[in-house]
């Protein structure tokens, strides 16, 4: 099979590869959608734990096209989308139940071989089964479980007023979710250009604030002045770190700072600890998903998380340099590699 395997960091190729075999417990799936996402361009660059030699791609879905001998509640032809995890079960964290800080925790794409190809194993507890999307809305179902587990960290109460900063595919996805569950009023915040209008025609919030590419501070301070009491979450979804610096400032006293985007190693921001402790600001971390995909394929087939017209570019796999390109350059909404 063809595949795009990294040998070390920013060095990938082309390879011819055997089809995996699979283990008893296991599916193999034949690719039919893999995304690209902004963690795919940390794992080239380094910014992003991984072990190489390793095929990527983490969001895949596919064709389910060999049955381990005991797997049950599969069939040949079936369509899945995959969780990328794989837990060690015994560790620390665990046996706490606390499965997505397992100390030994590997990922599809990232640790272990992944969708970039043109089969991939995978256990048959982390498939998923679904009917009604398009291959290239499929891709998304990874990003959305993310955002799934974003609102389970989150915990919007009922009647929030929430600043999500940041309109990337997952931010999409986590604004129609909070939007839909305790959003009283959802402001989004992000760059001018093609994922706003698309953020828009997909109803994502109440009020856009597209902030210009050349000086957006008058824009920021007609937020702070709009708002002088600041919202009661704000999510920053974005992945800068300046931006990360700045979201403190539109929390209100007793309000939740959500770090969602994935910032790069070196980051480091100012927080001023008296404001913390005085306002009583909850910071919460929000990093993958574990056992959410089930949750985000009802939210995407019922049409109640749209993503139609997020994945604005497909690509063969020959063609993932270019891809990749897309996403650095930031000329896409989103990316994927798909297969006949």
């Amino acid at each position: 099979m063809k595949a795009i395997r990294y040998n070390k960091i920013k060095d990938f190729s082309l390879v011819t590869m055997p089809v995996p075999e699979i283990k008893p417990h296991e599916i193999l799936v034949k690719v039919k959608s893999c995304g690209i996402c902004g963690t795919d361009l940390h794992i080239h660059n380094g910014d992003f734990d991984s072990a190489m030699p390793v095929v990527t791609g983490h969001e895949t879905s596919g064709i389910v096209v060999k049955i381990g001998e005991n797997v049950k509640g599969f069939k040949l032809g079936d369509k899945v989308t995959a969780d990328n995890s794989e837990l060690c079960g015994y560790c620390h964290y665990c046996r706490q139940g606390k499965l997505l800080y397992c100390e030994n925790f590997q990922a599809h794409g990232v640790h272990l071989d992944g969708g970039f190809a043109e089969y991939c194993a995978y256990p048959a507890e982390k498939l998923f089964h679904f009917e009604n999307l398009s291959w290239e809305e499929a891709s998304l179902f990874e990003a959305a479980s993310c955002a799934v587990h974003g609102m389970d960290r989150i915990r919007p109460e009922v009647g929030s007023n929430i600043l999500l900063i940041g309109s990337g595919p997952t931010g999409l996805c986590l604004a129609q979710l909070l939007k839909a569950n305790g959003g009283a009023h959802m402001v989004l915040a992000s760059n001018e250009g093609p994922k706003m209008e698309l953020a828009k025609k997909l109803n994502c919030a109440d009020e856009y604030i597209e902030l210009s590419r050349k000086d957006p501070s008058k824009q920021w301070a007609d937020l702070k002045a709009k708002y002088p009491y600041g919202f009661d979450v704000v999510v920053e979804a974005s992945g800068s770190h300046a931006l990360l610096e700045k979201a403190i400032d539109y929390c209100t006293r007793g309000g939740k700072l959500i770090y969602y985007g994935v910032y790069e190693k070196e980051a480091l921001i100012k927080v001023a600890p008296s404001r913390v402790f005085s306002d009583e600001i909850t910071m919460i971390g929000s990093f993958s998903e574990m056992w959410c995909l089930p949750r985000a394929v009802h939210y995407l087939e019922t049409r109640k998380v749209d993503v139609r017209g997020i994945v604005t570019d497909t690509y063969k796999l020959e063609n993932f340099g270019e891809a990749l390109d897309a996403i650095r350059n930031k000329t896409c909404i989103k990316a994927a590699i798909t297969f006949d």
